[in-house]
């Protein structure tokens, strides 16, 4: 038992700083505009600053509170990052269901226990709003399933 929760101070001052730096970035290099007028960086900035609160209304609270050691797993990580290159590599040529379908079930692993109903409920929904998003809605020519073979 720690003395102070320092997963949720670490994580809110992460916030806090993404916040800050998003904000200053969208003011210096965008035109900010007026209230009445607003530019092209007024809503980066203030997403930023909203961004910003939320990480102190997370880490200003943790410091009165008691926390646990966390348990760093480095598997799951890499579950994640190795399902995003699994979906890189398979888009182009299998298609957009095929990328879904490996994205869903190489990521579920990042989890301790893998629960194979839920997984297909999620793989299969993950795909038909995928078809109905970029398909049906927009129109736009993806490739839902090839076979290069």
């Amino acid at each position: 038992m720690l003395s102070r929760d320092y997963k949720d101070i670490v994580g809110g001052a992460l916030l806090v700083i993404v916040g800050l730096v998003f904000s200053w970035y969208a003011a210096t290099h965008y035109d900010l505009g007026t209230l009445r007028r607003m530019g092209p960086g007024m809503f980066p900035a203030a997403l930023g600053i909203v961004l910003a609160g939320f990480g102190a209304i997370m880490a200003v609270p943790a410091f009165f509170r008691r926390g646990e050691v966390p348990s760093v797993r480095i598997w799951t990580p890499l579950f994640v990052l190795t399902g995003v290159a699994g979906f890189a590599v398979l888009i182009r040529p299998f298609g957009l269901i095929p990328a879904i379908l490996a994205v869903s079930i190489i990521s579920s692993f990042a989890e301790l226990k893998v629960r194979p109903i839920s997984l297909t409920i999620l793989s299969v929904s993950l795909c038909v709003i995928a078809w109905l998003v970029f398909r049906v809605g927009l129109g736009l020519p993806i490739a839902m399933y090839r076979w290069p073979f």
